[in-house]
């Protein structure tokens, strides 16, 4: 698994220059990866963004500074990338729920530890996938910005679903000219906590098509020419395509030889007729990672 290797190799170097500005360009090199896709792939990992984690791990270290007393709150302040001792003090107290002044000879001291990534690759579930060059694509469509939602039916999605009308759908359906013939969903533009749950992204509910027209008062997003990772499976909805949203980024990505770039991440199913069987397939944006 080189890819969780690298990555525990670009938390030593943060680990290293906590006292630092940390370079994010040379964290991703080590990781072998894009920024982009160094901070989509902690996110899922850890849970947490990366911004996040060097901030705790700072005030962690800052809490044992300040608790082996010696150097004045200020000093502490600077040496983790602060301005001034107000704004640090007014950071470690939400964090840590003390004043800095008050660390020295607390037994109540609260430390973050740093993260190291193991990869445990548990059964249950079939990963069916190919990867596919994409021609330039359109998805055309309703677009919302809604919030995250990991588990169950996303009730403002839902109200989008229910918002179209029949002359919408019709219309939806005759500009579909690729492969795909059903319904898409697409996300895209997440906030940094989507991976806690948090924050909102957009969705857009709608076609695939490559047609050059007018598409009225449809939403319209240009995907370009690239390559997809594909995923297939069936079984019950909405859970067979939620736990395959979660093992793709949580097993199949650390240990493939693929990264995200920048793009929407689309989903479609199948027949509803028969809720416990259905069929669905996930298409992400990928590059291959550069090989060391």
């Amino acid at each position: 698994m080189d890819m969780l290797k690298d990555m525990n190799e670009a938390l030593r170097y943060i680990e290293e220059h906590l006292e630092e500005d940390i370079d994010f360009e040379q964290v991703a090199a080590i990781a072998g990866v894009s920024e982009f896709h160094l901070r989509k792939m902690f996110s899922y990992l850890s849970g947490m963004g990366l911004s996040h984690y060097i901030r705790n791990r700072r005030l962690s270290q800052a809490a044992i500074d300040l608790q082996r007393g010696g150097e004045r709150v200020v000093d502490v302040a600077v040496k983790y990338g602060y301005d001034s001792a107000d704004g640090f003090s007014r950071a470690f107290r939400e964090w840590s729920g003390l004043k800095p002044t008050e660390v020295k000879g607390s037994d109540a001291l609260k430390v973050f530890p740093r993260l190291t990534f193991q990869l445990t690759i548990q059964g249950g579930m079939d990963m069916n996938y190919r990867v596919e060059e994409k021609e330039a694509f359109k998805l055309v469509g309703i677009k919302k910005r809604v919030p995250m939602v990991f588990e169950g039916q996303n009730p403002e999605i839902m109200k989008m679903v229910q918002q179209l009308t029949a002359e919408q759908r019709q219309k939806l359906q005759s500009w579909r000219n690729t492969e795909v013939k059903t319904v898409v969903n697409a996300s895209f533009n997440f906030d940094e906590g989507r991976y806690e749950e948090k924050g909102e992204l957009d969705h857009l509910i709608g076609s695939i098509t490559t047609l050059q027209q007018d598409f009225e008062d449809f939403d319209v997003v240009e995907v370009p020419q690239g390559s997809w990772a594909i995923f297939s499976a069936e079984g019950p909805f909405p859970q067979t395509l939620q736990n395959m949203w979660a093992k793709i980024f949580s097993e199949w990505l650390p240990s493939s030889n693929y990264e995200l770039v920048d793009g929407p991440e689309i989903s479609f199913n199948g027949d509803f007729t028969n809720m416990q069987n259905v069929s669905s397939e996930i298409w992400i944006p990928v590059k291959e990672r550069d090989n060391k």
